[in-house]
């Protein structure tokens, strides 16, 4: 993805010898009328956000503007636009956004497209849940029994889960 880095907040930390890009509200301090520094933290982390999420197409320029020059005192007449670095997702409520992207895959397909364009936008993590549910109980085996009935039964899940962190990009599924 490309970044224009239109205010030149773009700057480079060493730490040893490794390299961490970040992005300096300062630069914004030119800018005519910018209450940068006097925002309250919150909207400052969200301002950070835009600078580093600009793109010319779902951050703008006049996007990173309009927050940088905000007045808290006047109405609102302007969204903020933010970007997510990283979508969690939990099991219960992440299996129906892969199914999704699976079907929107088989769409893809049957249109004589490339299954592989279709992808999240943003990385994505989904954390497996265990399945928890005593079969047996007060044995030394019952802990040995009731982990492979919860595989079992759910086989097919954790199987469709696999699928998805192999097929497709910016995607892990962290097992339970």
């Amino acid at each position: 993805m490309s970044h224009p880095n239109s205010f030149g907040s773009r700057a480079t930390l060493t730490v040893g010898d490794r390299q961490y890009a970040y992005f300096r509200l300062a630069a914004l301090d030119g800018l005519a009328g910018s209450t940068a520094k006097t925002l309250p933290f919150s909207l400052r982390v969200l301002l950070e956000n835009l600078l580093r999420g600009e793109d010319n197409a779902f951050v703008k320029q006049a996007d990173v503007e309009a927050l940088a020059r905000w007045n808290v005192k006047a109405p609102v007449d302007k969204e903020i636009a933010f970007r997510t670095a990283r979508v969690l997702l939990q099991d219960f409520t992440g299996v129906p956004c892969v199914v999704d992207l699976a079907a929107m895959r088989d769409a893809m397909v049957a249109l004589g497209g490339d299954p592989t364009r279709i992808n999240p936008l943003q990385p994505v993590d989904l954390v497996i849940d265990h399945s928890v549910q005593v079969d047996e109980y007060g044995t030394d085996a019952a802990l040995l029994l009731n982990t492979e009935l919860e595989f079992e039964r759910n086989g097919e899940r954790y199987q469709f889960l696999k699928w998805g962190q192999t097929a497709l990009r910016n995607f892990r599924a962290v097992p339970p």
